[in-house]
């Protein structure tokens, strides 16, 4: 299996770094400074085990790649961007090769299923980031990060246990789920809290954070819709991975936060908390939480605010809390 890496960003890096190092086929698709500087040098990949620099070829377009039969693809962007990126693949001829949405949220197989028939489910378990052009930092050890792969909608087949193969051989613990969505689920309500976090920065969140996944569980509940424990819970984590510290590069924290910080101009909760709020509109459940969480979100990319802007009362009071 040749490994297509489309989006190598925190996580896209990491993964695609931790491959090459082993000596696993890797094929990058970048943009910009990030695809000059993988070209020119490599990726520079930290982590609290030190620092390693990474070759493989990157192209700039889907367009540009050879596709062959044994090819996978790992969508490594962002909700938002995702769709752009179907387009890309579209028109670059894929078709039969196995697209493996390594990413937050639920939304994206979706998107994917339209256009392709081979889709898989990722839940991403890897703290990194983006430091910059050909650099990432993983803070996870022994492991970069844990991975739980199936099929979409449900069940599991070869690719996924050729992929969990040659990403456990490098570094990310990875697990063939025959109910993958389960765990993404469990992973879109961790993943409820990260605007807070962004707009709030070091304030106490802890109480704000569990109502918003308190609204989210009542949704799934009611909707039917089973999750598993990714969070800090889940006892896979004392053994495969703990987050820790990295020489060179400090945290900024989830990709919310990442994204507000380098002004991206864009943000994931419309695929996170919005996820919960269409569910939740969908099945006639209340979830003021959590749209509040999507019109801060909306606030802080129209007025530029950076990462803990917001005070903690400012967020009690808009709670009601």
């Amino acid at each position: 299996m040749r490994v297509v890496v489309q989006g190598v960003g925190a996580i896209g890096g990491t993964v695609a770094a931790a491959l090459a190092l082993k000596g696993h086929e890797v094929l990058g698709i970048a943009r910009g400074a990030q695809l000059e500087t993988i070209r020119e040098r490599g990726l520079t990949l930290r982590s609290p085990g030190g620092v390693q620099v990474a070759e493989f070829p990157c192209v700039a377009d889907p367009s540009e790649v050879d596709w062959r039969p044994d090819d996978a693809v790992l969508l490594c962007m962002k909700t938002q961007h995702t769709a752009a990126a179907l387009d890309q693949l579209v028109a670059a001829g894929v078709q039969d090769q196995p697209v493996f949405c390594v990413q937050n949220g639920v939304e994206n197989e979706r998107l994917a299923l339209r256009r392709f028939a081979n889709v898989h489910g990722v839940t991403v378990i890897l703290p990194a980031e983006y430091l910059s052009p050909g650099e990432v930092a993983a803070f996870g050890a022994p492991c970069h990060g844990i991975f739980d792969i199936g099929r979409y909608p449900g069940g599991s087949d070869a690719a996924d246990e050729t992929l969990a193969g040659l990403l456990t051989d490098a570094g990310v613990q990875s697990f063939v789920m025959e109910d993958v969505m389960a765990s993404k689920h469990g992973k879109l309500l961790m993943n409820l809290g990260n605007i807070v976090g962004a707009a709030l920065g070091e304030a106490e969140r802890a109480d704000i954070v569990a109502a918003l996944t308190e609204e989210g569980e009542a949704v799934l509940r009611a909707c039917g819709i089973p999750y598993a424990a990714v969070d800090l819970s889940d006892p896979r984590r004392e053994q495969y991975m703990q987050t820790q510290p990295v020489e060179g590069a400090a945290r900024v924290g989830s990709s919310t936060a990442q994204s507000l910080v380098r002004g991206a101009g864009s943000v994931e909760t419309d695929y996170l908390n919005g996820e919960i709020v269409l569910l939740g509109r969908q099945a006639g459940v209340p979830v003021p939480r959590n749209a509040w969480a999507m019109r801060l979100a909306a606030r802080m990319l129209r007025e530029g605010l950076a990462p803990g802007a917001v005070t903690r009362q400012e967020a009690l009071d808009a709670l009601g809390m």
